[in-house]
């Protein structure tokens, strides 16, 4: 039974229901030669003539009834392997796993998880804080979608672009430079500074820039989370470099200003990433449609 494949089932399947060789060639877009020789392999694997010539018919033996079920059987279970079923967000449970910044937990993940469970209500959603180390083991994790900023997608990865931005000088309202048209270099280097270090190198560039110009920067507070640093910021003097997409959506929460940089800055990429495996499962594309949606309106909403 090692020489039976699929082609000589489909074969004795269409004879069977033919009983004629012409018809059977016809319907398999084959020629009739072709029909004649894989007759003869499939009476030598089943060690039975399986149709018998009768005049200008062929007339099937009992052994062919025998099998004309359990071919129909198994070519149709064959079948039902390449037909995937519709996906349907109404039914879908998940689990899905979803990474990035605690910036996005507290601030973007609820309308993330309200525009999804109104279409799929009941999705189990879970939540991971995301580090750049795990970027390189993401083939070996269970998070299954990723929120990142990054030059761009790894080679081995998917990816689709969130948007991208500049990175800006954020203070609270009340700053002492809150008023100024401009900050100076000056400015810039004479505050204290606070960072947020979870989520990626944000802000080392304006070490490189200012030490250029023979200035230095004081970093009197680092934080991994950027509730407490905006908390912290509304609290004292200190400056906070950010991408402006943030400090923009913080204003409609902290009392903050923010300004341009007075240095050349690097554009900031934003993408959700995820590993070839979910490339083409329709619950994982559609769930990540839901969140790159969310995510484009979070960057360019005014």
């Amino acid at each position: 039974m090692q020489s039976l494949n699929l082609n000589l089932l489909r074969t004795l399947q269409v004879l069977l229901d033919e009983y004629h060789v012409s018809r059977t060639a016809e319907r398999l877009c084959v020629t009739q030669s072709a029909v004649s020789r894989q007759l003869t392999q499939l009476r030598e694997l089943f060690g039975d003539p399986l149709l018998i010539r009768e005049g200008n018919r062929l007339l099937p033996t009992p052994k062919a009834l025998q099998l004309k079920d359990k071919v129909d059987k198994i070519l149709a279970s064959c079948q039902g392997l390449l037909e995937e079923p519709a996906f349907s967000p109404q039914h879908w449970t998940g689990p899905m796993i979803l990474a990035s910044s605690d910036y996005v937990a507290q601030y973007i993940l609820p309308e993330i998880v309200e525009r999804v469970q109104q279409q799929a209500p009941q999705v189990n959603i879970s939540y991971r804080l995301w580090s750049p180390e795990y970027l390189s083991n993401l083939a070996d994790l269970d998070i299954q979608l990723v929120s990142t900023m990054l030059p761009k997608v790894p080679e081995g990865l998917c990816g689709a672009r969130i948007g991208s931005d500049f990175p800006v000088c954020v203070m609270r309202g009340q700053h002492p430079l809150a008023n100024e048209p401009e900050l100076s270099l000056a400015y810039l280097a004479g505050y204290p500074h606070m960072r947020v270090s979870a989520g990626g190198d944000k802000d080392s560039f304006v070490e490189r820039e200012l030490k250029a110009q023979g200035l230095h920067r004081d970093v009197q507070f680092s934080v991994p989370f950027f509730s407490a640093a905006f908390q912290t910021l509304v609290r004292t003097d200190m400056l906070m470099v950010l991408p402006e997409h943030i400090a923009r959506n913080m204003q409609a929460w902290f009392d903050i200003t923010y300004k341009a940089l007075p240095i050349p800055k690097p554009e900031y990429s934003y993408w959700l990433v995820w590993h070839p495996r979910y490339d083409s499962d329709p619950a994982h594309r559609w769930f990540r449609e839901q969140v790159l949606m969310v995510m484009k309106g979070s960057m360019y909403s005014i």
